[in-house]
């Protein structure tokens, strides 16, 4: 099978499995310690129900929304996910390319291996940039003023990252800093002869982002761009600097990684505009709550102050659509694409997109809500509950 006859997401992640050597596979696909929350970001989705309303006239699908000040072709947001050049040669730039061909927001992490520059230039669509708040202020400062001159639209503070979570994934693969490849990984990359090739013919890998450092780090000796990166993660940073950002930022403002009701009140008092409802793909705090979970109580509590986007465990149209019931604005996906883009390239992202989007419409045709709009909380109910009441 190849991505052009994948069925779903769960076909895109077997061909990335076959396509990559183990370490990178599994660095796409792991998550922190047992990996609880890993597992409970898919699973929770069974624990709803969707109730559908019949004899009504949905002979057309109507899939457009708004959300983070524009127009988008689907309630959906492609994540930053980080080093994209591991899992295929045209990294950040097939992956911006293919949500500008299906007109919706793709955020670029600050870890890319494309340069915030490269993408500005790849397409006009709506572009995010993610961003960390590091120790030295002045490389996030410069950060926010290189989106802002490359036509970036949205600012992105990811906040649940203090420190690295435990992924024991990439221990045994030895996807540590430096690497420790065991020789029983060394031959699994012997085994994937084409992405050696595609390596060797695209050898560029760097942090496209940091790169420009590179005159501080020549000051410090031997330091690494990695080593510099972790030196820059700072613990002590609290609200007032998510203030601090949003001041820097003229436009709308996710902050990333939030899952409780106080923290959504934190996030609209220092002048977020949207938070995305995340516990970093289950790869940092293990028994996390499932995003899909929190959606309700952090509505409840912020009314429609902020757009809420729930990152984690989306693999199907009809998750989408049970999030949208739940009182979300859109969903964001990180490892659905990457199986795609690991898969076939660029191609294998708008396969990916395009089997979200085909599973959107069939979803709201059985479930009877012609647009966005119309995806109502009474179409949810918890698994158990099907007599078409909610409790959500």
């Amino acid at each position: 099978m190849t991505y052009k006859k994948a069925r779903n997401i769960a076909d895109l992640r077997v061909l990335s499995k076959k396509r990559l050597p183990t370490p990178m596979f599994h660095f796409i696909d792991g998550g922190a310690d047992d990996e609880v929350s890993l597992r409970r970001n898919i699973s929770a989705f069974d624990d709803y129900i969707l109730t559908p309303d019949y004899l009504t006239d949905v002979a057309n699908i109507d899939t457009k929304t708004s959300f983070l000040g524009g127009q988008s072709a689907l309630p959906l947001m492609l994540s930053p996910t980080g080093t994209s050049r591991l899992f295929h040669h045209e990294k950040e730039l097939a992956v911006v390319r293919a949500a500008a061909k299906f007109d919706i927001p793709y955020a670029l992490s600050a870890m890319s291996t494309s340069s915030i520059e490269e993408v500005g230039r790849a397409s006009n669509s709506h572009k995010i940039f993610q961003v960390y708040i590091m120790r030295d202020r002045s490389l996030t400062a410069d950060w926010v003023a290189r989106s802002r001159a490359a036509g970036f639209k949205t600012i992105c503070l990811t906040v649940d990252t203090p420190m690295a979570g435990n992924r024991e994934r990439d221990l045994i693969n030895g996807m540590t800093i430096p690497p420790r490849f065991s020789p029983a990984t060394l031959l699994g990359f012997a085994l994937h002869p084409h992405w050696l090739a595609n390596f060797a013919l695209h050898p560029r890998f760097e942090l496209s982002n940091i790169i420009h450092k590179s005159d501080v780090l020549g000051a410090q000796g031997n330091t690494s761009v990695i080593d510099y990166v972790n030196s820059q993660f700072d613990r002590s940073i609290t609200w007032e600097d998510a203030a601090w950002l949003a001041e820097q930022w003229d436009g709308p403002f996710i902050i990333k990684g939030l899952m409780s009701a106080g923290d959504a009140r934190k996030a609209r008092d220092v002048g977020a505009t949207a938070i995305m409802i995340s516990n970093h793909g289950g790869r940092q705090l293990d028994g996390a709550p499932a995003p899909i979970d929190c959606v309700k109580s952090i509505r409840d509590a912020i009314g429609d102050d902020l757009e809420l986007i729930v990152d984690g465990g989306v693999r199907r149209g009809s998750h989408m659509v049970k999030a949208l019931a739940a009182g979300a604005n859109a969903c964001a996906i990180g490892r659905a694409y990457l199986y795609g883009l690991s898969a076939g390239g660029q191609a294998g992202v708008e396969k990916c997109l395009s089997i979200f989007k085909s599973e959107l419409e069939r979803t709201m045709t059985l479930l009877g809500a012609r647009t966005i709009a119309e995806i109502r909380p009474d179409h949810l109910a918890r698994n158990g509950t099907a007599d078409g009441s909610s409790d959500n």
